[in-house]
C-alpha cells in the first residue's frame, strides 16, 4: 500500500513537472517576455496571502467537520421536524452557489448582525457550506452499514452509544474518508471566492500583482504550486488514514 501510493504521488509529480515544461515551452515559442521581477517584489504580499488562505482553509474545515456531523445527526433524527428543517438547510446550501451565499451571508447577514470582520464570516459562511455537502457524505458512510451490524451489536448487549462507538463510526470513517477528502480539498480552492468580501487572499493578491505589473503566468504558475502543496500532502495523509482504518469485512 506505501509503495502503491508512492508510485502514485511520483507519477502525479512528473505529470506536473511536464505539464509545466510544455507550458514554459509553448510560451517560449510564441516569445512571450517572462518578468520574474515583479513576482519577487511581490514575495512577502503572495506569501501573506497564502498564510490567509491556510488559516481561512483551516478554520473552515473545522466549521464544517461540526456543521456537517451536525447536520448528519439531525437528518436522521426520530423527530420529524427536526429532520426536514435539516433537510431544508442541506438542500439550501447545496442548492445555492457560494458565491451568493457570501454576499447575503456579509452583505445583509452579518451587517444586521454588526459582524464586521470579513475574515471570520467569511470563514463561517465556507465552513456552512462545504457542511452541507460533508453532511450528505456522512449520512451516506452511516447508513450504507449493514442492519446484521446493529442487529449484532444489540446481541452483545451493546447500548446506542456503544454501537455507534464500537460498530457504526470506525466502518463509517473508512467508507467517508474518500468523499471527505474530495471536498476539504474542494474547500482549499473555493477560499479563492472570499476576495468577493474585502478578503485578500492568495488568489486577490495575485491579482494585484498582475494588475500592478502587467504579468500573467509568473502569478498564476506561484499560484497552482501554493495550492498543491496543501492539496498533495492532504491527499497523501487521507490514504494514510485509510490504511489505518482499514481492516476486513
Amino acid at each position: 500500500m506505501h509503495a502503491s501510493f508512492a508510485r502514485q504521488m511520483i507519477w502525479t509529480l512528473l505529470l506536473i513537472a511536464g505539464a509545466s515544461l510544455a507550458l514554459y515551452a509553448t510560451f517560449a515559442t510564441v516569445q512571450y517576455s517572462w518578468n520574474w521581477k515583479s513576482a519577487w517584489t511581490y514575495r512577502h504580499q503572495l506569501a501573506w496571502g497564502w498564510l490567509t488562505t491556510m488559516l481561512i482553509s483551516l478554520g473552515a474545515m473545522v466549521v464544517s467537520v461540526i456543521v456537517g456531523f451536525g447536520l448528519m445527526t439531525c437528518r436522521r433524527s426520530p423527530t420529524l421536524p427536526i429532520r426536514l428543517l435539516s433537510s431544508g438547510v442541506v438542500e439550501l446550501l447545496r442548492g445555492s452557489p457560494l458565491l451568493v451565499q457570501l454576499l447575503i451571508g456579509y452583505y445583509i447577514v452579518a451587517t444586521a448582525l454588526r459582524l464586521n470582520e470579513p475574515l471570520i464570516v467569511g470563514t463561517m459562511l465556507l465552513g456552512c457550506f462545504e457542511g452541507a455537502y460533508l453532511a450528505e457524505i456522512f449520512r451516506g458512510a452511516v447508513e450504507s452499514i449493514g442492519a446484521s451490524q446493529r442487529e449484532a451489536a444489540r446481541a452483545v448487549g451493546f447500548n446506542k452509544v456503544q454501537m455507534y462507538r464500537h460498530v457504526i463510526i470506525p466502518q463509517a470513517v473508512r467508507r467517508a474518508l474518500p468523499g471527505t477528502t474530495g471536498q476539504l480539498v474542494s474547500l482549499i480552492k473555493d477560499s479563492s471566492l472570499l476576495s468577493v468580501i474585502g478578503i485578500e487572499e492568495l488568489v486577490q493578491k495575485v491579482r494585484i500583482l498582475n494588475s500592478s505589473s502587467y504579468t500573467a503566468l509568473e502569478g498564476y504558475l506561484p499560484l497552482a504550486a501554493a495550492y498543491l502543496i496543501v492539496t498533495l500532502p492532504l491527499s497523501w495523509y487521507a490514504g494514510r488514514l485509510e490504511r489505518r482504518f482499514a481492516y476486513e469485512t
